[in-house]
């Protein structure tokens, strides 16, 4: 068991230090603690099944500056409120770029979630 604990802390680490621009130790830890206050929030259109509602929240202390989507189709999006209609159906990995400005750093996480288009 602390193997596995030992092995999830170094991958939180090493996510953390390429994932946050840092000037210090100090604002990596503030990076991640920011994520927290970062949601992802999907919903399928009720009238047509194919195209999906995705929007990103920031609820912490800094700024949210960008929003960059992947919808797991080769196609993007920016802005903190997007659609986006799939061609087929199937499941896709979308996922957020989230950057927020805290304290003079900027912190960017990765979200991702799969979604199943009908």
């Amino acid at each position: 068991m602390k193997k596995i604990v030992t092995i999830l802390m170094f991958a939180l680490v090493l996510y953390a230090s390429n994932s946050c621009s840092k000037k210090d130790d100090e604002e990596i830890i503030n990076c991640l603690a920011e994520q927290i206050y970062m949601k992802v929030h999907n919903s399928t259109d009720a009238t047509n099944p194919k195209l999906m509602n995705y929007s990103a929240t920031y609820s912490g202390t800094g700024t949210l500056t960008a929003v960059k989507w992947n919808f797991g189709d080769g196609k993007t999006g920016t802005g903190e409120t997007v659609t986006h209609t799939y061609t087929a159906a199937g499941t896709y990995d979308a996922s957020a770029e989230i950057t927020v400005k805290v304290n003079g750093a900027e912190c960017t996480s990765i979200i991702k979630r799969p979604v199943t288009i009908n």
